[in-house]
């Protein structure tokens, strides 16, 4: 889920969408802002295995999990280090 397996391609891994993710975030933004901008990116229209809301849901709580992303009023920003 996290990482690619035999069941799991690897543009639907959770760490493949979270790095999307962190490529997407040029400043902050909201959530639906970053959720079009990784659609637009992966080109939803052509990818082999699109990713539903609820996974990138996913990705994102990946990525606050090991801190490399904040919530902070609305907006998703990355960490600061």
């Amino acid at each position: 889920m996290i990482l690619p397996t035999k069941h799991i391609l690897p543009e639907r891994a959770l760490l493949t969408i979270g790095a999307e993710v962190l490529a997407s975030l040029r400043g902050p933004m909201t959530v639906s802002r970053v959720w079009d901008e990784v659609r637009l990116q992966r080109g939803e229209t052509t990818e082999p295995a699109p990713i539903a809301y609820d996974w990138f849901v996913l990705a994102l709580d990946l990525l606050f999990a090991v801190e490399a992303i904040e919530f902070e009023d609305g907006l998703l920003r990355k960490a600061s280090a």
